[in-house]
């Protein structure tokens, strides 16, 4: 079962991947900008990625640990992330 802290931090994830999922890059940005985490960190970029900021983008993915993609690949990361937040659901 998931720790209360990672419980705390996965749900808001989750929405936040749904709002990425619709293009509602803001909406995702109000919730990813509080999660410091790397996952949170690698949303945070995408959010930027589809806001056309790539500068900031890079930022945030260098918080993640993770290179930054090409623009044509941005359904993909949010695909990637969906499936890592729901990793981290699982037990």
């Amino acid at each position: 079962m998931a720790s209360p802290a990672t419980a705390a931090r996965v749900f808001p994830l989750a929405k936040a991947v749904r709002h990425l999922e619709a293009g509602d890059w803001q909406a995702a940005h109000a919730i990813v900008q509080k999660d410091e985490s790397p996952t949170g960190s690698w949303a945070h970029g995408i959010v930027h990625l589809l806001e056309g900021d790539l500068d900031n983008a890079r930022y945030w993915y260098r918080r993640a640990h993770r290179t930054l993609p090409q623009l044509d690949t941005v359904a993909a990361e949010i695909a990637a992330l969906k499936a890592a937040v729901a990793g981290d659901r699982k037990p």
